[in-house]
């Protein structure tokens, strides 16, 4: 029985894992985990995927001084927000392989941010694991509002 299998799912339409679950399963805390939901685990080309969305209300603390007059969410944050989705998808598809462990995080690669984040937006964030080989594991990332781009990047994680 794997670890989704016991977890409580969502009754959400459009949603595999709510809030509670998914901040309870990431290592990270308020006010840093920029995951709010899982919407799906799938596979892409043989690989392991997971959908996720993040909903920018305007209230969190980085807008007060990151362009206060014309509020964005800093890059840096959404690269984190990636990230953090390639680190539930560790979580649930490789529990037995992370098991004791926590990512660290070893690189960003081949990042390019499409336009800005602003508070009202609503995030979909796209992961899909490249490679896992000794504990290092590769992610592609992406992130859409709506159906437009908001970043990509390439991330390399250390389970250590």
């Amino acid at each position: 029985m794997s670890i989704l299998d016991t977890l409580p799912k969502s009754e959400k339409p459009g949603v595999l894992l709510d809030s509670e679950v998914v901040h309870a399963l990431l290592p990270q805390k308020d006010p840093f985990a920029f995951v709010d939901e899982v919407n799906c685990l799938y596979e892409v080309d043989g690989k392991d995927a997971l959908t996720a969305t993040k909903y920018i209300l305007g209230t969190e603390g980085y807008f007060k001084g990151h362009f206060p007059t014309e509020p964005i969410m800093p890059g840096v944050l959404q690269v984190e927000a990636m990230a953090q989705a390639g680190c539930l998808l560790a979580a649930l598809k490789y529990e037995k392989e992370i098991e004791g462990k926590r990512p660290a995080f070893m690189g960003v690669d081949a990042c390019r941010f499409r336009r800005p984040v602003k508070p009202g937006d609503v995030l979909t964030l796209k992961v899909v694991l490249e490679k896992f080989r000794r504990g290092i594991m590769v992610f592609s990332g992406e992130i859409y509002c709506g159906e437009e781009a908001v970043c990509n990047a390439t991330l390399t994680a250390a389970m250590v």
